[in-house]
């Protein structure tokens, strides 16, 4: 049975199709996805000897290793070219078809943000699309927009969130993210989160944040995130399954921040990971045991989940998983491990709708 039978809060309008949304219709919610986006910034050399299977595009006989390797094929991290809008549009159909609801788009500036994709995604599949503001890292920035004062990126945040985007006049953002961050965090980033900690103090709304890889760096953010004047309870703490991999630590985490702690790299089920070979990426087995350790803990209210799909080779039209992977495959799974459907509902709409709320 739902949890959210007698909800009735407003959210921000974001995407014109959403405007003034009851919570009740935002359904199943994935809360770190992308629509487009480049990330050709991050390819990785991959080893010499298999650099000539990872050149040109996907094909039958190469997407093992582009699985293995998704940051060496710069044909994959082309994730807003034709072939990937037309993948984009297949996939969200079928989400919706699967029973998804709503997508909280993270990408903004730095992240080559396609706002007007989004609402022809939304309106053509009928889903719920959410747009963000902000500044994601350093790296991926103009060198004018490095030099910007925290006072000029709270003011184009301010004005993206209360009248209009510069691309699209007409779609406010729903909630600042993803803000972006390396380890250490450069001066820029710490204007980012500075900034977004003073506008969520004065429109209470939702943010993001993406950590450096380093199991310190979502500490440190919230740390400057609050003390900026930012509410915790309005912050999410993206990509943790990669970030704090040790269980004490995390629960450590959850108890200092009282912020949402995001598991959102569900379907990467390859141990190495290229952005930061050092540690296991965990599998979707070990992220639903975190969230199993969050339960047992009385933090199962701050627990979120989703994909973070920002190359091809995990759309579905590539040989991926796609957006449907948590409905057709995570939540069955959940069930078999010991969650129960009101503890799904919990995590995939109760609290995606209060972390969105105003």
């Amino acid at each position: 049975m739902s949890t959210l039978d007698d909800t009735n809060i407003n959210l921000p309008p974001s995407l014109l199709l959403l405007g003034e949304k009851d919570a009740n219709k935002l359904g199943r919610t994935l809360t770190h996805e992308h629509l487009a986006l480049s990330f050709t910034n991050f390819y990785v050399q991959p080893p010499k000897h298999l650099k000539r299977f990872l050149d040109g595009k996907i094909e039958l006989q190469n997407i093992g290793l582009v699985k293995q390797y998704p940051y060496s094929n710069l044909y994959n991290l082309k994730y807003n070219d034709a072939d990937t809008v037309e993948a984009i549009f297949e996939d969200v159909k079928l989400y919706r078809e699967f029973g998804g609801g709503t997508i909280v788009e993270n990408s903004n500036y730095g992240l080559n943000r396609d706002i007007p994709l989004m609402k022809r995604v939304s309106q053509e599949t009928g889903v719920n699309v959410i747009a963000g503001t902000g500044y994601y890292v350093a790296a991926t920035q103009s060198a004018s927009d490095l030099n910007l004062s925290k006072e000029q990126m709270y003011n184009v945040m301010m004005k993206e969130m209360t009248v209009g985007c510069e691309q699209s006049p007409d779609v406010r953002t729903g909630f600042i993210g993803e803000v972006g961050s390396t380890w250490p965090i450069e001066a820029f980033e710490k204007r980012a989160i500075q900034a977004t900690g003073e506008l969520q103090a004065q429109l209470k709304c939702p943010v993001s944040f993406h950590p450096g890889r380093n199991p310190e760096a979502p500490f440190e953010i919230m740390r400057l995130y609050q003390e900026a004047g930012g509410d915790s309870s309005k912050a999410v703490l993206s990509h943790l399954d990669r970030t704090i991999p040790d269980e004490q630590k995390l629960l450590e985490f959850a108890d200092m921040t009282k912020c949402y702690c995001q598991f959102d790299l569900f379907g990467c089920e390859c141990s190495f990971y290229q952005l930061n070979p050092v540690i296991d990426m965990q599998s979707d087995a070990q992220r639903m045991d975190r969230i199993k350790l969050l339960r047992s803990d009385q933090k199962l209210n701050r627990v979120l989940i989703s994909h973070d799909i920002h190359t091809k080779h995990r759309l579905m039209k590539f040989g991926g998983h796609g957006f449907s992977h948590i409905l057709n495959n995570v939540l069955p799974k959940m069930m078999l491990k010991g969650f129960t459907q009101e503890e799904i509902d919990i995590i995939t709409i109760r609290n995606p709708m209060t972390w969105l709320s105003l």
